[in-house]
């Protein structure tokens, strides 16, 4: 093996990317699917897509496709009523459970952001009441997200959940994360409405809550496609397929999708060259509390999980300039991206703190130096908020952004292909 480690993207490779009409007519076509909730006809066609996309660019790697067993569930109606009659719009919770047929009434208590603070300062108001939360910007530090906030909500025995969204007159969409059994009706909502469930000189105030659902045993899939290098080590690059319903999850995830298919195209006939191999990997159910992935890590044997170097998840990676590695707790890997991306002339953030938001949250649970590319991390402003609302769509998204981002991915990925065993030991420290 004779493999000269660099951290620099090849240019040809650099080039092959930066005029690649691909990208951009990927991460439409993409879009073009719909939301990919999973379960749905949407998340079958880009499933297709992704199969066509890859064969056109390696003809000769079919891939191989791992059932995905979970428990399917949709929503056949969900409103939101008030004392007055009136109703307001919502979005039932992904696996949200159903209300009693005639629905849920109760009291709605105001926990603003839903903080533990401020769950424990009100602990003796909630039971018996509807929870009410505001989404966060989900890509911050410090964040508080959505599930923990709904199962603090059931510790302290609410009979329902609200969560209130970011962007006027719209709702706001997102997973309970609760799997099967017990749960407590659960709706996104919009800032407007939440205004209206403050507690007053009158007294807390009431709200009807009807959801009507589906669950049975469903299956969907996880792609997987290898591009052996000279060694049985791997580095794998993965993205979601699955979305939601309010628009067409163009952020999250059309920009990891689009990304990783053109980093396969550019890569792929590169990789025999390279010291380590390249396993690109397509999750779906990530929505559902990252169940893909979850059952991929599980399913892999202690010496398959040494033989994976590095993941490199890709998850909303446009819709602001500023890029952003979750390093998942393991620093010895932090060097190594900064390194990467000062020689391609890219300026990244690192933040290490495990953040369970996407797939690499489970590579990096199961002992794999695990990293998630992101854009617009911790800055308020970015298109990056409009996440889970119907304004992720394709017009949130700069060809620009996400072309950088997919330069960097692919410097990222061929270097640690390359890189040095001593360098690769250095990333499982924590």
């Amino acid at each position: 093996m004779n493999i000269t480690p660099s951290l620099r993207l090849a240019q040809s490779l650099a080039d092959r990317i930066s005029s690649d009409p691909g990208l951009w007519r990927d991460f439409n076509d993409i879009c073009d699917c719909g939301g990919r909730l999973a379960g749905t006809e949407s998340e079958k066609r880009a499933f297709a897509l992704l199969r066509e996309r890859v064969k056109a660019a390696s003809p000769a790697n079919s891939g191989r496709s791992i059932p995905v067993p979970y428990g399917g569930w949709r929503a056949r109606k969900a409103t939101l009523g008030f004392a007055d009659g009136s109703f307001a719009a919502c979005h039932p919770l992904v696996r949200t459970i159903a209300t009693p047929r005639d629905g849920l009434t109760a009291e709605v208590i105001d926990l603003g952001r839903g903080t533990p603070e401020e769950f424990e300062a009100h602990a003796a108001d909630i039971a018996g009441r509807i929870a009410l939360v505001r989404h966060e910007l989900m890509f911050a530090a410090g964040t508080i997200h959505r599930r923990r906030k709904y199962d603090m909500a059931r510790a302290n025995g609410a009979l329902g959940f609200l969560i209130a969204g970011p962007l006027a007159g719209e709702v706001v969409a997102g997973s309970s994360g609760r799997m099967t059994g017990e749960g407590i009706p659960a709706l996104g909502i919009a800032p407007e409405t939440a205004k209206r469930l403050g507690r007053t000189a009158a007294g807390w105030p009431t709200a009807t809550m009807t959801i009507e659902t589906e669950e049975s045993p469903a299956e969907t899939e996880t792609l997987v496609y290898d591009y052996p290098g000279q060694s049985d080590e791997w580095v794998v690059l993965s993205a979601h397929v699955d979305g939601h319903d309010l628009a067409e999850s163009a952020m999250d995830n059309g920009t990891g999708l689009a990304a990783v298919l053109a980093v396969t195209r550019a890569l792929a006939p590169e990789v025999v060259g390279f010291r380590r191999g390249l396993r690109v990997m397509f999750f779906s159910v990530e929505e559902w509390a990252l169940t893909g992935s979850a059952q991929y890590v599980q399913a892999l044997s202690e010496a398959e999980r040494g033989k994976i170097a590095l993941n490199v998840n890709l998850d909303s990676v446009a819709g602001s300039p500023q890029l952003a590695a979750l390093s998942s707790g393991y620093a010895g890997v932090e060097p190594f991206l900064l390194n990467v991306a000062a020689a391609n002339g890219k300026a990244l953030r690192t933040v290490r703190p495990l953040m369970t938001n996407s797939d690499h949250a489970n590579f990096a649970l199961g002992g794999i130096p695990a990293i998630r590319l992101v854009a617009g991390f911790d800055d308020p402003g970015a298109n990056l908020r409009l996440v889970l609302t119907p304004a992720d769509t394709r017009d949130k998204i700069e060809q620009m952004d996400l072309r950088q981002a997919t330069l960097l991915t692919a410097a990222l990925v061929a270097a640690a292909c390359n890189a040095d065993p001593a360098e690769v030991a250095r990333w499982r420290a924590k």
